[in-house]
C-alpha cells in the first residue's frame, strides 16, 4: 500500500521568518523505493516548493537565485540545499559548534521528532545544540553538513540511513522519552527491516542553522 509522507508547517528557524519545510513529500511505496529514489524524489519536491524569503524583506535573495540540492563530497550520500549561505567562518574538526535544527523522519509522514526551539532555558529562550565537531558523538550526516557550512548559514539536508542513526546513543537525541522511543522503534523496526524497508526507515530531513563555531 502506498505511503504518503506529509510534512507539517513549522515555525521559523530564525527571526528572519524563514519557513523551512514544505508541506508534502511525494507518495512512496515502501516496498519498491530505494535510497537513491527516495533522495531524488524528496529533493525534487523540495525544489518545487517555493520558499519564503530567507532574510528580512529589505535583504531578500535575488529572484534569479534558484535553490538546488547537491551531494556533499565525501558525505556518503547526504544531499544539501543552502537556504542561506552565511558569512562567518567554516568550522574544522575540534571546534565547539552550536546549531539550531528541526529534525524530521520521512518514514513517519515527516514527523518532527526534535527541535532545538523546543529546548528552553530558564528565561524561555531556545537553547542551541552544542557539540565538538569530529568527536563522532553526532550522526555523520549532521557532521558532514556542518563541516562545509559558514557561521550564520542555514542548510536543509536529506540524510540517508547509512549516515543517520546507527544506534540509540548517537546525538542529537530527543529529550522526551516517548519521542526517543518512537524514533528508534521506527528506525530499528526488525519486521520492517526484514521486509526490505531499511532504505526508507532511517531517512532523516534536518534543517540546520550554524549559530557559532569556537576554536579550542
Amino acid at each position: 500500500m502506498a505511503m504518503t509522507v506529509t510534512l507539517s508547517s513549522s515555525r521559523p528557524l530564525s527571526s528572519s521568518n524563514l519557513q523551512l519545510l514544505p508541506k508534502t513529500l511525494p507518495t512512496l511505496n515502501p516496498h519498491l523505493v530505494t535510497r537513491r529514489s527516495l533522495l531524488s524524489s524528496s529533493a525534487a519536491l523540495l525544489l518545487s516548493t517555493p520558499f519564503l524569503p530567507l532574510l528580512s524583506s529589505s535583504a531578500s535573495p535575488p529572484p534569479s537565485a534558484a535553490p538546488t540540492f547537491f551531494e556533499i563530497p565525501g558525505s556518503g550520500g547526504v544531499k544539501a540545499l543552502d537556504l542561506r549561505e552565511g558569512y562567518g567562518e567554516i568550522p574544522i574538526d575540534g571546534d565547539q559548534v552550536s546549531i539550531h535544527y528541526y529534525g524530521r523522519l520521512a518514514a513517519k509522514q515527516g514527523w518532527r521528532f526534535d527541535s532545538t526551539y523546543d529546548h528552553k532555558d530558564e528565561m524561555g529562550n531556545p537553547v542551541p545544540f552544542v557539540f565538538i565537531l569530529g568527536s563522532g558523538k553526532v550522526i555523520p550526516g549532521i557532521e558532514a553538513a556542518v563541516k562545509s557550512m559558514k557561521v550564520s548559514g542555514v542548510r536543509r539536508v536529506i540524510i540517508p540511513p547509512s549516515q543517520g542513526y546507527q544506534n540509540t546513543s548517537q546525538e542529537p537525541i530527543p529529550p522526551n522519552f516517548f519521542d526517543r522511543q518512537r524514533l528508534f522503534t521506527t528506525i530499528f523496526n526488525p519486521t520492517r527491516l526484514a521486509n526490505g524497508e531499511g532504505s526508507t526507515l532511517g531517512t532523516l530531513i534536518f534543517d540546520i542553522e550554524l549559530v557559532s563555531a569556537r576554536h579550542p
